[in-house]
């Protein structure tokens, strides 16, 4: 059995023959009291310089206290997928983990918030949304960040929220359309030629008064999110809704990308669309629908010269609410017709995308999805690919 610890002043001796003596220790050369002195005011003062170096690196390290906020909200998505392909060069199915994302929003006072959201599902972590909004008027909000561009009713719309379970229609191998490769479908066209998607600048927004109208413009670096400025040039992104009825927008939108040419000079592609939606997302018809054309600058001919593209859209959904207490609580049939030609100087490119496929809604964002995208293109073999994808909201 272990003994017990002896107290530290219970195992100091009492007989004067084995006296602890400090000035033995401090001076082993005899030297008397004033060397003793000397030498714990050294020890002192080492003691004092080490408390306030580490007491210092403390107080640095601690936690500064918040001003209280008005709001801050915690959540992520997780979105998981199976897809089939019928190219010959990949796998002929696989799991995807299509998406895992956490992100927070805060809201400072009543005209100062922001969001971060970070994607874990590729090989590292990246930002997507990253910013600060400024609410200086209902007619003014600025946001600086990284952001999604002013433009693109189907890129606009979240990835909680998207009527398809991919907005490209993306077949895994398949890679033909000129310039921006996958299928020539709207999609492709908008987030491949740096119309749309994530980008990081400065954000305009707000109503007009009246209620019937609003607006969204950004001026941003190009590159698109998570990535360096190539030029000194900005690309420039607006967005003007008008609000026919309160289930009814039509939108215009408008775009010059900047981006550097295969000399280094800058050059500028303009770009241009109109889109509506009707309906919204918790009940009955809801329809996406939208025109787009401009310069297809990643496909260029014998002299350098970007050719023109032209798309169109429409997601046309229907969706049935079931019994309140159910687990399924509606289900969501859906159609997409995209037709897109990348050179509309030529023929025999482009062609069409068709995408039948129904959703299963549970409790909130939460759902179950299925796609069947067929490509029909307009010379070449056909190809299609089968998507389910499980939606985590929370």
């Amino acid at each position: 059995m272990p003994t017990a610890r002896r107290s530290r002043v219970a195992s100091i001796p009492t007989s004067s023959a084995s006296t602890f003596e400090p000035e033995t220790v401090l001076n082993p050369l005899g030297r008397g009291s004033t060397l003793n002195a000397l030498g714990s005011l050294r020890w002192a003062l080492l003691a004092g310089l080490l408390s306030l170096a580490f007491g210092s690196q403390l107080r640095a390290q601690s936690v500064e206290p918040r001003t209280p906020v008005k709001r801050l909200t915690l959540g992520g998505r997780v979105h998981l997928q199976y897809n089939t392909s019928s190219a010959e060069d990949v796998p002929h199915s696989q799991f995807v983990l299509r998406r895992a994302r956490l992100f927070t929003d805060v809201q400072v006072n009543d005209w100062i918030e922001g969001a971060a959201q970070v994607d874990f599902s590729g090989s590292r972590a990246s930002a997507r949304y990253a910013f600060v909004r400024l609410t200086l008027d209902p007619a003014l909000r600025l946001s600086f960040g990284q952001f999604k561009r002013a433009f693109d009713l189907f890129e606009l719309t979240s990835s909680s929220q998207i009527l398809v379970v991919e907005r490209d229609g993306r077949i895994p191998g398949e890679g033909s359309c000129p310039g921006v490769g996958g299928v020539c479908s709207y999609s492709r066209f908008s987030e491949q030629l740096e119309l749309s998607s994530l980008d990081i600048g400065v954000l305009a927004e707000g109503d007009i008064p009246g209620g019937h109208v609003s607006y969204r413009t950004s001026v941003t670096n190009g590159p698109g999110g998570n990535t360096a400025e190539e030029n000194s040039a900005k690309s420039v992104s607006a967005r003007l809704s008008w609000h026919a009825t309160p289930s009814m927008t039509w939108s215009v939108n408008a775009a010059v990308h900047d981006h550097p040419d295969s000399s280094g000079a800058t050059e500028y592609a303009p770009a241009a669309a109109l889109d509506v939606e009707v309906g919204d997302f918790d009940a009955g018809p809801h329809l996406q629908a939208g025109i787009m054309t401009g310069e297809n600058w990643r496909n260029l001919d014998a002299v350098g010269e970007s050719s023109t593209f032209l798309a169109v859209q429409g997601i046309a959904t229907y969706r049935f609410p079931l019994r309140e207490g159910r687990r399924i609580v509606g289900v969501e049939p859906l159609a997409r017709l995209s037709w897109g030609d990348p050179d509309t100087s030529t023929g025999g490119d482009g062609g069409l995308l068709v995408t039948p496929g129904v959703v299963l809604h549970f409790e909130g964002r939460n759902k179950l999805a299925a796609d069947l995208d067929a490509w029909r293109p307009r010379t070449g073999a056909a190809a299609w690919s089968l998507k389910v994808q499980t939606y985590l909201y929370f």
